[in-house]
Parts: C-alpha cells; structure tokens; sequence
C-alpha cells in the first residue's frame, strides 16, 4: 500500500472526513461504477443505508446529505458547499433524485434514507448504496469510510486493503524505525525522503504547486473563519468566537500586559485554530489535515510559524506539509486516523504529532529530533475519547484542536532541547494508540453515546 502526502491533505467540505467526504466519495464512485455498466439509464430508484458511526451520528455530520450530493454526481473537492442546503430541499420537496445530475428518479426520504442501529463486520463508518429497476435489483455495493476521507468498498475490505494504490516507491517505509534508517542510509531529511518517494506520482514542480495549493486552500479556511460571526449551525447554539478574539488580538498588538507580550503567538495559534473548525463545523469549504474533525491543528501551527518566523518562504510550507505527511502515513498505515475507531486520539493525536513533527522539520531538527517530537504530541493525546456532543463537530471539537496546536509548539520545542534520543519510540506509541482504540467502548468512538455527548445534555 503505497499513501501519497496529498491522500492526507485532501481538498473538501465541512463538517467531517470520515462522515461527510468519505460518504460523499463513496456515492460518487457508486454512480461512476453504474455509468461505466451503462446501467445509469436503468435505475429507477436507489436505497441508502447507513451503519455503525455513519447511522449513529450521520445526521449531525451530514453523513445523509453527503451521500445524496455524491449520488448527484458531486465530488468533495469540486462541490460548492452553499448549493448543498438548497439541494437538498428541493429534493425533499419535489421527492426526486437527479441521478449524475442527469436521471430524475424517485427518492422519499423517509423510505430511501435507512439509519440502522446496527454495524457491519469490516469498519464502524459502513454504508449500502443499491440500485433498483423498474422490477430487478441493477447493482449494489458496501462502502467504508476509513478516516480522512479514505474510502474502500465490500471487495477491498474483504481482501483487508486500505487502499488500491499499488505504487513502489522508492523510499517505502512501515514504521519510523524504518524511515530513520532511511534517513541515515542516504543522508535525507524527513521532507527529503518524502519528496523523492512523492516523485512517483508527480514531477517536483507538481509536488511544490500542489502543496502550495493546499497551503492557500488552508489559507482560505482561516481568512472565511476569521470574519464570519453568528450562531453555528445544528440546534446547540455554539457561537462563533474567531471572529471577535481576532479582532481583539489586533487591538491588543500594542499592548504592553504580561500576557499580551508573553502570550500573544499562543493566542494566534488559538484563533487560527478555533477560526478553520468553526468553518468545518458550517460545513465551509475543508483541507483533511488528516481528518476534518482535527483540520485546524496543521494550519494553526504553519501559521505561526509563516506568521512568526522571518523570511518564511514556500519552501517551508512544503517541507513542513511532507514531514507532516511522513507522521500522518505511519499512523495510518499501523493504527487510525477514524474518531469512530479509535476514538479522537486517532484524529486529533495523529494531527499533533503531524504538526509537531513538520514544526521541528522547519526548525532544522534531525529525523530523530522530527520523530521525537511526533512522539511526544502523540504519546500526550493517548486515550482521548471521541464524543461529540449532539452528533455535531463543535463540542468538544473545536476547542480541542486549539489545545492540540499548542500541544504541538511545545512537543516540538521539547525534542528540539533534545537530541533525539527519548524512552518510548514513536513506533511504540502509534501501537499503543491502536491497542488502546481496540480497548476503547464504543460509545467513545463517536457514536455521541457516552462521555460529554451524554452528560452535557442531562436534565
């Protein structure tokens, strides 16, 4: 199994990699697959059914609305996510689906939108899509939805794959044990490695441009974040907070407080946090960094340093994002990315030490002094629970991924007073992370039915 950098950092929508973008993907290839059957002009009906995660927090997530979109023939990264609503609407209005974007077909919500409470035997994110005849079953496929927008289907999970692409590349590794000998065999840095195993899909050129792209996608998410007020979506009546400590951060420039001049990159990293998830939780336009539930962590830490640090350039943003890319595969590879697998250590425990780790790269650390500070971002998000609280990635979502980007700074300032050398490998901790997700009740691992999701709503 070869994962290329942009597999992690994948341009999408709010408010969820594994619930909404993996979903959508899934229906969008459903409808690919009966295009390429001929089958699209047959269909004269099509039933959805949600398992396990998707079911249980499916609605809150717009796991449902996802899959309608991709059904209609839209992709995550292409969609605009202000035409979803109103789609959706008018579909529930007038009962009818457009195939492709091309096939009206009958869909009642009621009757074609299946939630069960039940999961299926490969992955708690499962769904069923069918398509139906006028008087014959056409075709019909399970899909999973893996963490960060990765998706498989009934056959490539029966064959225990996480994904097709079959790639050799020239520097593989399974384990940072592996990636360090690597680095020491050939003399590269962490980011070195990387570009050169990521010149097995695309030109150097194209690596650059491309994750340039995903810089200024980030960008993006920030800037929206950071100007729009008002109340989040989904029944809790979370404010948006961004949008006023910006304000109140660029009053406080000047000021001469202890905090203020002791602090003040801390509450950066905060606002730049708090602004990309508020955006996720609107459902606005995403970079999985690995996963939506845990995308403000790499863009707050890259914009403090690009904020911070004198003379950052592009270079620095691409040597941070393949760093960041060489943490993300191994825990993708040897544990999770999915909440609904091993619960939010898997998201927000992977994106710290991703950031961590592309945050020492920049401050010229060793591979050993990258792997430490991974190490250490991960080993302190061990056994974080994922209970979002009404199904929605608000509470206690967004907050988290502030915490963890400052948990990031500091794990990278840590290894880098170090020599690389430390007590536990970060190999040790991405096992620890699967075993402990393996250990953890389900209704930790975001089905909303334990923890804060539970309590916060106690009369």
């Amino acid at each position: 199994m070869a994962i290329s950098v942009f597999d992690l950092f994948k341009i999408g929508v709010g408010p969820s990699s594994s619930h909404t973008v993996g979903p959508m993907r899934a229906a969008y290839d459903f409808v690919a697959e009966l295009r390429e059957q001929d089958l699209l002009e047959r269909v004269a009906g099509v039933e959805v059914a949600l398992y396990g995660s998707l079911s249980a927090t499916g609605i809150g997530h717009g796991t449902d609305r996802a899959v309608i979109m991709g059904l209609m023939g839209e992709r995550p990264d292409k969609i605009d996510p202000s035409i979803i609503n109103p789609c959706i609407e008018e579909l529930q209005e007038a009962q009818t689906l457009m195939l492709d974007n091309r096939y009206a077909i009958p869909f009642v919500w009621q009757r074609d939108m299946r939630l069960l409470d039940e999961s299926l035997p490969h992955h708690p994110n499962a769904m069923r899509l069918i398509a139906h005849g006028h008087k014959e079953e056409l075709y019909r496929n399970t899909y999973y939805s893996v963490g960060g927008g990765f998706v498989i289907d009934e056959a490539q999970a029966q064959a225990g794959e996480l994904d097709t692409d079959s790639t050799t590349l020239p520097f593989d590794f399974n384990s940072a044990e592996q990636l360090l000998a690597l680095c020491k065999k050939h003399d590269f840095t962490i980011s070195q490695l990387m570009l050169e195993n990521e010149k097995a899909w695309r030109s150097e050129a194209e690596i650059r441009s491309e994750l340039w792209r995903i810089w200024e996608a980030m960008k993006d998410c920030v800037d929206a974040g950071l100007h729009q007020g008002g109340i989040l979506p989904g029944g809790l009546n979370v404010k948006r907070r961004a949008k006023a400590l910006h304000e109140r951060l660029l009053a406080m420039e000047d000021s001469q407080s202890l905090i203020a001049s002791t602090f003040s990159a801390m509450d950066w990293v905060n606002v730049f946090a708090l602004a990309v998830n508020e955006e996720n939780a609107a459902g606005g336009r995403m970079v999985t960094a690995p996963t939506n539930g845990a995308a403000g962590i790499i863009p707050a830490v890259l914009h403090y340093y690009m904020k911070f640090q004198p003379g950052a350039d592009e270079k620095d943003v691409v040597d941070f994002l393949l760093a960041a890319g060489a943490v993300g595969i191994l825990c993708k590879k040897n544990a999770s990315i999915s909440g609904a697998e091993v619960g939010c250590q898997g998201e927000v425990g992977s994106a710290c030490a991703m950031a961590a780790a592309g945050l020492a790269e920049l401050m010229f650390g060793t591979p050993a002094q990258v792997e430490n500070a991974a190490e250490i971002g991960l080993e302190h998000n061990l056994g974080l629970t994922c209970d979002p609280v009404g199904g929605l990635v608000q509470v206690p979502c967004i907050e988290r991924n502030a915490i963890a980007s400052v948990k990031a700074i500091n794990a990278a300032l840590m290894a880098m007073r170090g020599d690389g050398e430390h007590f536990i490998s970060l190999d040790k901790v991405i096992r620890t992370m699967r075993d402990t997700g393996a250990d953890m009740q389900e209704k930790y691992k975001e089905t909303s039915k334990g923890g804060l999701a539970v309590n916060a709503i106690e009369c």
